[in-house]
């Protein structure tokens, strides 16, 4: 399929924290579904449940919570690496990290229609994952955070840059030490949009971080506009 989200894309990551014993009455499920709820209100645009540590009914039965909360909103659904769960419940697709089936493989078997993320962390993975049929890559981390150190050094705005412009207009979304303060450095580079677990972590805080974004992003002049 081809990618028609307007820019810039904004990219909410659940912070994984669901458990093996987590239920649809845990704190944390519960959690998610505020935190979807706020997304949905902002307008952000895509959302991944990266919640890998729950048993696959649970998953199940949060996708389709969550489905049925972003139902005739902007917003699409994609789960982490279970396309099987993700178009069970209806979600919109799957996002890939490095370790999951090929992107051509989740096509074949899941069609045009259903939409296909991939985390990469070089030029090389962004352009496998392109030719591969994703309909958008991950790139990063592109600033030094914490929970991407097993990744290697952040890539900088440098490696964010070349990598869009090498595949455009193939969308790049930028993600690793993502700030309010530095999206528009991102797109700026060349990234269609910024992908956040810390940054959108708060659903308090969702609706007004997300204006902040797109106030500075618009005050800046960096890019907007959608993509065909």
């Amino acid at each position: 399929m081809t990618l028609k989200l307007s820019e810039p894309i904004l990219y909410l990551i659940t912070p994984g924290a669901a458990t093996e014993s987590t239920t649809a009455s845990s704190d944390e499920f519960q959690r998610i579904l505020d935190q979807v709820s706020a997304a949905v209100v902002s307008g952000i645009q895509l959302i991944q449940l990266r919640e890998k540590n729950l048993p696959a009914r649970v998953l199940h039965e949060l996708t389709e919570r969550v489905v049925e909360i972003s139902r005739g909103s902007f917003t699409k659904v994609l789960v982490n690496d279970r396309a099987d769960i993700a178009a069970g419940a209806g979600a919109d697709g799957v996002h890939l990290s490095t370790r999951s089936l090929e992107p051509k493989v989740v096509r074949a078997a899941f069609g045009d229609n259903f939409m296909i993320g991939a985390s990469t962390h070089s030029l090389a993975e962004a352009t496998a994952a392109r030719d591969g049929g994703a309909d958008f890559a991950v790139l990063g981390p592109v600033f030094e955070t914490k929970s991407k150190v097993k990744y290697g050094p952040a890539l900088g705005l440098a490696v964010l840059a070349n990598t869009c412009a090498a595949l455009k207009p193939f969308p790049i979304i930028a993600l690793g030490g993502l700030l309010e303060v530095n999206v528009s450095e991102c797109l700026n580079a060349g990234a269609s949009g910024i992908a956040g677990i810390s940054l959108f972590s708060n659903p308090a805080a969702i609706v007004a971080s997300v204006k902040s974004i797109r106030d500075n992003v618009s005050t800046s002049g960096a890019r907007k506009h959608v993509q065909e």
